[in-house]
């Protein structure tokens, strides 16, 4: 609980002198020049109390769980003000000069304010919604700095994180060609031979990781290259790509139609469907079948890939698409939980979406709809 001094008079002549009505606009006059850098509550105490030559003033500050006070003391103050805050009290007393309001915005209650002194029961009930005002102002241009900041980090993250991307390409780069160097040297033991289908094979992991970071990166600065694409020959694409995860599958194609096409990022779509293949290839049961579906709705074209696998948890069909969030069945397999997070991006740069429906019966399903081409438009 802070105290604070009260004013100085405010210029032009003494506050006994204005009316109740005068005073109201004069706090309110104040209150829209207050530093909103600042928390407002105890400077609107201090100017309640200075303008309207209360003997006491206390107002809390629900959202911040701090109550401000100006003038003399209130016994018991914090019992008090949280209980017309809880129970939503707004009472006077003329005996004790006290009087209770409940600060409110859009009728939900933000905070408390007690008053002490002699004054009558609109001026209080006007005064409560001024500071209730200041407040609201107040917690939205903290709420809007706050989204600025994360903004901020959020393109720092993006830039390091394309830097770092990049910068790794030359050595991976130089560690694939000395791998396959090594490898084509032949005359080498069992045990070099391993070591060098160890590097080659983590080198290649490194190298999709970093790719899939740079993708990452790019999304965020929205450069997209759209272009006409057929959808068989994208499915095919990505299939071919994920030939080694789906080796102990059967995959199915479905297709609405052989020329159906879509306008896009090529590179993004295909990263995003290698993602739910990706995601089917490590999670299905050996030897099941992983189905990839297209279906063509009322300006959309819907892709889905469905496997037979452990279920996903309800409560994890959300998450499961924000970065770096692993479900409990995800734990068993390797992964860095990037890859979901980009086909959701990847859909939404596209002005699509992606959810996923799953259960120990019916299997698992991961979905993206994306807008068909436009009536007119080139193919």
């Amino acid at each position: 609980m802070a105290r604070h001094q009260p004013l100085p008079v405010i210029a032009g002549g003494s506050q006994s002198d204005l009316t109740e009505a005068e005073k109201v606009c004069e706090l309110v006059r104040s209150a829209a020049h207050l530093d909103l850098q600042r928390k407002p509550g105890p400077q609107m105490a201090d100017l309640i109390h200075s303008i309207f030559g209360l003997e006491a003033v206390a107002i809390f500050d629900g959202d911040l769980d701090e109550i401000y006070q100006s003038g003399s003391c209130f016994p018991g103050l914090e019992d008090t003000i949280r209980s017309i805050f809880i129970f939503e009290t707004v009472r006077d007393d003329p005996e004790t000069g006290l009087m209770r309001r409940v600060l409110r915005v859009r009728d939900l209650p933000i905070g408390a304010m007690l008053l002490r002194g002699e004054t009558r029961e609109l001026m209080a009930t006007n005064v409560a919604s001024v500071v209730s005002i200041t407040f609201d102002r107040y917690h939205a241009l903290a709420s809007e700095m706050r989204m600025v900041e994360a903004k901020k980090t959020e393109e720092m993250r993006t830039m390091v994180l394309d830097s770092l991307a990049h910068a790794y390409k030359t050595p991976l780069t130089a560690i694939q060609a000395a791998s396959s160097g090594l490898a084509e040297m032949g005359h080498l033991t069992p045990a070099q031979s391993s070591l060098v289908a160890l590097i080659t094979e983590q080198t290649d992991l490194l190298n999709h990781l970093t790719t899939r970071l740079l993708q990452t990166a790019r999304l965020e600065k929205q450069s997209l290259h759209p272009e006409p694409i057929a959808v068989a020959a994208l499915i095919d694409d990505v299939v071919a790509a994920a030939r080694r995860q789906l080796a102990h599958l059967t995959v199915k194609v479905i297709l609405v139609q052989d020329d159906l096409t879509i306008v896009g990022d090529r590179g993004l779509l295909h990263n995003m469907l290698t993602q739910f293949v990706d995601n089917a290839g490590k999670y299905a049961f050996s030897r099941s079948t992983v189905t990839i579906q297209t279906a063509k709705l009322s300006g959309e074209i819907l892709f889905s890939v469905h496997n037979l696998g452990p279920a996903i948890p309800a409560e994890d069909h959300e998450r499961i698409f924000d970065r770096y969030f692993r479900s409990a069945p995800a734990h068993h397999a390797s992964g860095t939980g990037i890859g979901l997070s980009v086909a959701k991006q990847a859909a939404q740069a596209h002005g699509g979406r992606v959810w996923v429906s799953s259960d120990e019966r019916l299997g698992t399903t991961f979905f993206a709809s994306l807008p068909a081409i436009p009536e007119g438009d080139p193919a």
